[in-house]
């Protein structure tokens, strides 16, 4: 499921170029072979479990690192933290009653929202095709965005300071029209600076006609 992408040599059958995950040309093949896009994975993509989910035949979908939850988990742990503790302070201090409501809303989000955060992150993927990258998320409300190689107009790379702590990064993904960008969460540094630097090169050969 999280195999990196694998170079095809010049006389492989049109089967299995149709998975190569770029396709221009046997030299940006062989770029793509060496990029290591599946160091510290998970190892299966969830899926939903109705029969009438959104499905995408073809091709290697990749994952995002474990390390990604925990970091959600700090964050959202802490902000559930201060949440129960103001309410705590304003009702029982304070004797500010109406608290329990906001309080108690927020505190059930939270949970819920912790509760569910380990199979949304396996449900996160992205699949390296012949024209595009195609990015998946979700489970109750998938999500499939495809960017065209030629579209992207800037590849940023971006992480908090719990992020730089654990050694991941966003990716994000910039296209002339604002509801494609895409930003994939939980990369490892090394694997966010070399996609990054990778799709560059293609998205400029692409735009160049080369």
């Amino acid at each position: 499921m999280t195999n990196s992408p694998a170079a095809k040599s010049p006389d492989s059958s049109p089967e299995s170029t149709a998975t190569d995950p770029v396709g221009v040309s046997e030299a940006e093949a062989s770029a793509a072979a060496s990029v290591p896009v599946d160091g510290g994975t998970f190892t299966r993509l969830a899926e939903p479990r109705s029969e009438n989910r959104l499905v995408l035949e073809g091709g290697v979908w990749h994952q995002i690192s474990p390390k990604y939850v925990r970091v959600q988990f700090i964050a959202n742990g802490s902000f559930l933290l201060i949440v129960v503790a103001a309410t705590l302070v304003l009702t029982l201090l304070m004797h500010q009653w109406w608290a329990w409501i906001p309080g108690g809303i927020l505190t059930l989000i939270l949970v819920w929202t912790l509760a569910i955060l380990p199979r949304q992150a396996r449900s996160i993927g992205y699949l390296l095709r012949q024209d595009d990258l195609v990015f998946r998320r979700g489970i109750l409300w998938q999500r499939f965005v495809a960017v065209p190689y030629g579209r992207m107009q800037l590849i940023d790379i971006t992480h908090g300071p719990l992020d730089r702590g654990f050694g991941i990064a966003q990716l994000k993904f910039v296209t002339a029209a604002a509801a494609t960008g895409v930003v994939i969460p939980g990369l490892e540094q090394s694997t966010a600076e070399t996609l990054r630097d990778h799709l560059v090169a293609v998205a400029e050969s692409r735009r160049t006609g080369l």
